[in-house]
């Protein structure tokens, strides 16, 4: 693979997603900033997005039909033309490679959601206009728990065995809502389809005559302003695959960094099995790298022009501090609640957390207790695994902290994750399923039951004191 130009993805910020922005033009109509010009427009996409609800398996998506007859039919056509055109796999998924990646969740599930949360996610704030969308979108300090929870809500059905190449999965049904979501977002920003924004789009305090839950979050897109001269598109190319290169390429990173580095094979599996999310979610090819050194030079190369286009005021600040804020604050054992900031900051680097605000969000003690305790277990681990070479320390502490952010934001009863029954009930399986590291000697086991709780990993027995869910339906990600 040849990296692409600066030039080439510096275009790509003013490239959005074709087939997504037809569909919501198609379901919205010809835009006019007059007043109450878009109530009906706005009305049928109120109604697009209660019937995603209904994509429920990827085999559904071929025959869907809504359950109300009555439904507008503008908006079932566009939906109908839109899972006929995205719904199906690129013709080059491999899925024996497929089915390799979700071993490689499933063997490495909490460490995986360990570095989702102090990894991935942090890494997505670090380009300013992709940060100042997610701003615009409502998730900083007030729902910065729940996109913690939604982002996983697409995980999950990804990597969950079948979850793209099955027909009871619902991978694909999942990321084609997320799809629609970013075209939305990008819709309501821009007052219209990418392709007939000519200028910039004024700030207003006018809102909406929107109703229900969403009716905040659509005035304050709508309201927002932009100006895709100096600031591209939002939910633009290079920023969605940007986005994919957190959820594998930042995961196998992390894993090297920590000193846990897969096998080749499984690198290049995993990283195929997100090309194909990327393919569904609607990112082109050449955007994507298919083995690790790859993908490291063209994460490298994305971030240098994301972070090139600065935004005022600066939202990646409030993002970073909420994300690790809400961290610290899932885990409840005193010992271990400040670790995810001194981990975040290593996995990331200090320039990206000088960045995202967090380059001094832990106390000194802190920071030396973890670069001591990183120091001794890294040490252990390499005398040790002369003799027992799956041996990790660093790995225990890891699926601690994985342990508990997961009883937080997946196993919460009270606020159950917004996906069919035919997902949840595996996910809790998988997670359960969780307890017992078998590279692990007994007394290791043993040790992280102390720390974490003793049996499979269910639901946490104090989850009912969680705050609800604030979130919407298509501002869940």
């Amino acid at each position: 693979m040849t990296p692409p130009s600066e030039a080439y993805l510096q275009a790509m910020t003013h490239v959005a997603d074709p087939l997504a922005d037809r569909t919501i033009g198609a379901i919205v109509g010809p835009w006019s900033d007059a007043p109450g010009a878009m109530d009906a427009g706005l009305q049928r996409l109120a109604t697009a997005t209660r019937l995603m609800a209904q994509w429920r398996t990827n085999a559904g998506l071929a025959d869907w039909q809504p359950e109300d007859p009555a439904t507008d039919p503008t908006v079932v056509t566009a939906l109908r033309s839109y899972l006929e055109a995205g719904r199906r796999l690129p013709e080059w998924t491999d899925p024996a490679r497929v089915a390799r990646a979700e071993e490689v969740f499933m063997r490495e599930g909490p460490m995986a959601c360990t570095l989702l949360f102090c990894a991935s996610l942090p890494e997505c704030y670090v380009p300013p206009q992709l940060a100042r969308v997610l701003h615009i979108a409502g998730q900083l300090e007030a729902h910065t728990e729940h996109r913690i929870r939604q982002t996983a809500a697409m995980v999950f059905p990804v990597m969950l065995k079948g979850g793209l190449t099955d027909g009871t999965g619902c991978g694909v049904a999942q990321v084609l809502k997320v799809r629609l979501i970013h075209a939305t977002i990008r819709h309501l920003i821009l007052h219209g389809e990418p392709d007939s924004r000519l200028g910039p789009v004024p700030r207003t305090d006018r809102p909406s005559n929107a109703t229900g839950g969403h009716a905040a979050l659509q005035d304050a897109l709508l309201a927002h302003g932009w100006n895709p001269t100096e600031s591209g598109l939002p939910c633009n190319q290079l920023e969605l695959a940007y986005t994919l290169l957190t959820f594998h390429y930042v995961f196998l990173r992390g894993m090297r960094t920590m000193g846990l580095g897969l096998a080749g094979a499984d690198e290049e599996a995993f990283l195929h099995a997100w090309n194909v999310v990327g393919h569904v979610l609607g990112v082109q090819e050449p955007l994507m790298a298919d083995r690790y050194d790859e993908a490291a030079v063209l994460f490298t190369k994305m971030r240098e022009v994301g972070c090139a286009q600065p935004a005022t005021p600066d939202a990646r600040p409030g993002l970073g501090r909420a994300l690790v804020g809400t961290m610290a604050h899932s885990i409840r054992l005193p010992v271990i609640r400040g670790i995810p900031v001194p981990m975040t900051q290593w996995l990331i680097g200090p320039e990206a957390s000088r960045d995202i605000g967090i380059g001094a969000a832990a106390s000194w003690p802190t920071r030396f207790a973890f670069l001591v305790g990183r120091t001794v277990t890294a040490t252990v681990d390499a005398v040790v695994r002369r003799v027992q070479p799956q041996f990790s320390i660093s790995r225990m502490f890891t699926r601690v902290i994985g342990y508990h952010l997961l009883s937080r934001f997946l196993l919460d009863q009270t606020r159950a994750l917004n996906l069919p029954e035919q997902v949840l009930n595996p996910l809790h399986e998988a997670v359960a399923d969780w307890h017992h590291e078998p590279r692990a000697p007994r007394w290791l086991n043993r040790l992280e039951d102390a720390l974490t709780t003793t049996g499979r990993w269910l639901a946490h027995p104090h989850a009912a004191h969680s705050r609800p869910s604030t979130g919407k339906a298509w501002s869940e990600h």
